[in-house]
């Protein structure tokens, strides 16, 4: 069934726990849903309650071809998780040049989770272009990019259309359909609301939704909850929801359009 990716040119906008957290709502849903981390720092279990200390995974074993059911993690909120897992720098180097090598490492586990008709998978990669990034793109149904709504990201739109800073190109050429979601949104900040426009304006459609700056976000975070579970009643849970209800319209249209959904407002 689907593949959901989340991307980021820089690290720091958000992307882990918006991945989590749309993962949350779409099991809130209905769906049944998986989440991956392929990204090193190995930090999407702890938005999913799993301890400090716990270094198990599943990516960085890819070179090894383990069977990524014995890799499960059950979490509190019902979704199994295939970590990163504890790995060094030569380590996470060595994965890459060895899924570079080897695509198969990757695609063949992420192809068997996705036989299941009824499984959502849903993928957090490292910021910036990657190996592991550019192979699961060959089988990803909808590319989430990630952004702050501050002026040095929104200026980075163009660039990352053409490819120059991540996969879209590679996106493009794939047919994978690809989105946006602002994060952070500050109304009270002299250019939020002329940031939130620009990016409106230029991305259209292609803009899935905006998430306000809320102190919940990094609260839940600390607590190592969810949320929905921490802040059901938050404006960034709202927010999260909305973008989840816009990314299942997306992946259940077939196409990439999205037109019955309203637009995004600020």
């Amino acid at each position: 069934m689907p593949l959901l990716t989340f991307a980021s040119p820089k690290g720091g906008v958000g992307k882990t726990t918006l991945a989590a957290n749309v993962a949350n709502e779409l099991s809130r849903a209905g769906c049944r849903v998986i989440a991956l981390d392929l990204d090193p720092q190995n930090a999407l279990r702890l938005h999913f309650g799993l301890p400090l200390r716990e270094r198990a995974g599943f990516t960085h074993r890819l070179a090894q071809s383990p069977d990524w059911r014995g890799c499960l993690q059950e979490t509190a909120a019902g979704i199994p998780l295939l970590a990163y897992g504890g790995a060094g720098l030569h380590e996470t180097v060595a994965l890459h040049a060895a899924v570079t090598a080897r695509p198969s490492l990757l695609l063949d586990p992420v192809r068997d989770i996705l036989a299941n008709p009824d499984v959502y998978l849903v993928a957090d990669t490292a910021p910036g272009p990657s190996s592991l990034l550019e192979t699961l793109l060959s089988c990803t149904d909808l590319l989430i990019t990630v952004l702050l709504t501050d002026a040095a990201s929104v200026s980075l739109i163009p660039s990352l259309e053409h490819g120059g800073l991540l996969a879209s190109e590679w996106a493009a050429r794939a047919n994978v359909p690809s989105r946006f979601v602002l994060n952070q949104f500050d109304p009270r900040t002299r250019l939020g609301g002329v940031i939130f426009d620009a990016a409106r304006q230029h991305l259209g459609d292609r803009l899935l939704g905006v998430v306000y700056r809320d102190e919940h976000v990094a609260e839940a975070i600390a607590a190592q909850k969810l949320l929905a579970d921490y802040a059901p009643s938050s404006k960034a849970t709202h927010d999260v929801a909305a973008i989840s209800q816009r990314v299942l319209a997306v992946l259940r249209s077939g196409n990439g359009a999205d037109s019955d959904s309203p637009a995004v407002q600020p």
